[in-house]
């Protein structure tokens, strides 16, 4: 009668234990995700900056490109 007792309380512990283990993959499995995800959207943030910083250059370039060309033609 006591091993029956016995098998009924490791099952229960057993199952208790793997909803707990369970909870912990998911935790693993979501904070993975949102790491992936900052680190893409750091790359996204660094391409941007990368992509203002090639216009700006342009731009300047240009500008002076057009300075030149009106201290010319005066």
């Amino acid at each position: 009668m006591k091993s029956i007792h016995y098998a009924v309380f490791a099952c229960l512990l057993l199952s208790a234990g793997g909803c707990g283990l369970e909870t912990a993959g998911t935790a693993a499995t979501s904070a993975s995700l949102k790491k992936q995800e900052l680190e893409q959207g750091r790359k996204s943030l660094e391409r941007a900056q990368f992509q203002v910083n090639q216009a700006n250059s342009t731009a300047k370039y240009r500008l002076e490109d057009f300075k030149l060309d009106q201290d010319t033609e005066e």
